[in-house]
């Protein structure tokens, strides 16, 4: 079997044995690359020299004493709003579009620390805002199951380069289901995990108090071993929870559902789900079901306030936290302007999308004097309703399952002169990050049409162990997860 189509854990073990060298590894994923990237368009920045420089020196460290870590040698890919030192990280944005951050994220830290290859930055909806990655100023990518529809968003990049075998795993960030949705459209697992449970220092903020980094992987299994080595505290970040991290996949041993309560919420099966989807995903309880999991109804009554809510509290804080990208410190700077308003003005103009824009817009006016309390304030009250209401179903379940996308991948433009359809894409996903859950998604089916159709896990904050557990016995029951795109 071809490098490039091996898991990261099938990977590693080969590396870790002397099967294969760091070198051989990147110039497998190279190769691939040449082949499907000019198809897939999954990357904005490429950095197989350096990959290969440091593969050398790998190669030559480990000629005396074979040791590795799990992590070392592995090929990924990186959102390209995650700071990379060195290595540009545009946001997909013009308005960063010659930024070279001086230091590291703390989970590139990490990474770096086990030894890992970069191989690139990803492409993502500007400044992660959107559901398709079509918002990007360097053009959509592309879904490898068919080109011609979209590969999710806004962590579209991240998805595509996995289902594509054009990386062994990714990092994405998810602030209303930008790691779920992508990996739901592309077939391949995504991991959101616990707020507070990664680290945020050096992701480039959209909504702060909802963004979180994750895995996208090819297995549940890779996804617990990338969680392994990037959770953790981290005093760089003040949200950062100060809790010991377990060993993400030992939780494997256990290969069926038993004692395990499970709740389906009927308001994520309502009208607007797409009969497919449905469908795959009520096969995919009872096969839940099958492996021992006690199928339970709960309720979740305040599910159909959380779009109003999600672009309440996330488009506010994103006109707060863009308001740094003014042409003065980094980034673009208009010319030629008379004076100092007038290059704000025109920086920003020239420098953000139409997307960017619109939520910056809507977050201005949404904490303006005399609309604060009328919409900021009563949509942080309503987010303690959503979170409330998952406290109290996780008083009777273990987990929840849910579709990920009421569809499946829709085309590329179809939603684009719509902004309300897009956001409604996100309507499952948007509840765990108002809460600041974990949830996981994995490929459940295929629509008539061959695109991949997603299920959702969600489990209780910092109780991703449990969610991984029933997404591995699911996965390990099912064959969704061996089927691959045909990309040559």
């Amino acid at each position: 079997m071809a490098l490039y189509k091996l898991t990261l854990h099938e990977l590693q073990e080969k590396f870790t044995n002397g099967e294969v060298t760091a070198r051989e590894i990147v110039q497998a994923y190279s190769l691939r690359i040449s082949q499907v990237e000019p198809k897939v368009k999954a990357y904005i920045t490429f950095t197989k020299e350096s990959a290969l420089a440091q593969a050398d020196a790998l190669d030559q460290k480990l000629k005396g004493w074979r040791r590795t870590m799990p992590l070392m040698g592995m090929p990924l890919a990186v959102k390209d709003n995650i700071c990379t030192e060195d290595v540009l990280t545009t946001c997909a944005s013009r308005i960063l579009g010659n930024f070279v951050p001086p230091y590291d994220a703390t989970v590139i830290a990490r990474l770096r620390g086990q030894g890992y290859l970069l191989l690139g930055k990803t492409n993502l909806d500007e400044f992660a805002m959107g559901s398709s990655t079509e918002n990007s100023a360097f053009g959509p990518s592309r879904n490898p199951w068919n080109l011609g529809s979209i590969p999710g968003g806004s962590s579209g990049g991240s998805a595509a380069a996995v289902a594509a075998d054009e990386c062994v795993a990714a990092l994405g960030s998810d602030t209303g289901g930008s790691i779920r949705q992508p990996a739901a459209c592309c077939g391949v697992v995504g991991l959101k995990p616990t707020y507070g449970r990664v680290s945020r220092f050096g992701l480039v903020a959209f909504a702060s108090s909802l963004d979180q980094i994750g895995p996208i992987t090819k297995d549940v299994t890779d996804a617990a071993v990338l969680l392994n080595v990037i959770a953790g505290h981290d005093p760089l970040d003040s949200t950062s929870a100060n809790l010991p991290v377990p060993d993400y996949t030992k939780v494997f041993r256990r290969k069926d559902l038993k004692k395990v309560r499970v709740g389906v919420p009927q308001e994520y099966f309502a009208e607007g789900l797409d009969p497919e989807v449905d469908q795959a995903v009520r096969g995919a309880i009872e096969e839940l079901k099958r492996l021992g999991g006690d199928i339970k109804d709960v309720k979740l009554p305040t599910t159909d306030a959380a779009i109003a809510t999600y672009y309440v509290v996330a488009t506010a804080e994103a006109s707060s936290n863009l308001a740094r990208y003014d042409g003065v410190k980094y980034g673009l700077r208009s010319k030629q302007t008379k004076d100092l308003l007038e290059m704000y003005m025109t920086t920003r103009q020239e420098g953000f999308g139409p997307e960017v824009k619109r939520r910056i817009m809507l977050g201005t006016y949404a904490l303006s004097a005399g609309y604060y309390d009328a919409y900021y304030g009563k949509a942080q009250a309503v987010r303690t309703l959503i979170r409330r209401d998952f406290e109290a179903a996780f008083q009777e379940v273990d987990l929840i399952v849910t579709p990920v996308m009421p569809t499946p991948a829709f085309k590329l433009g179809e939603k684009v002169a719509d902004p309300l359809q897009m956001y409604l894409s996100d309507i499952y996903t948007i509840s765990v990050n108002l809460a600041g859950i974990p949830a996981i998604s994995l490929p459940c089916g295929f629509s008539k049409a061959g695109l991949p159709i997603g299920l959702q896990i969600i489990g209780r904050a910092f109780e991703e162990e449990t969610v991984l557990r029933a997404a591995h016995a699911y996965e390990q029951a099912t064959m969704w997860h061996t089927k691959k795109p045909h990309m040559r």
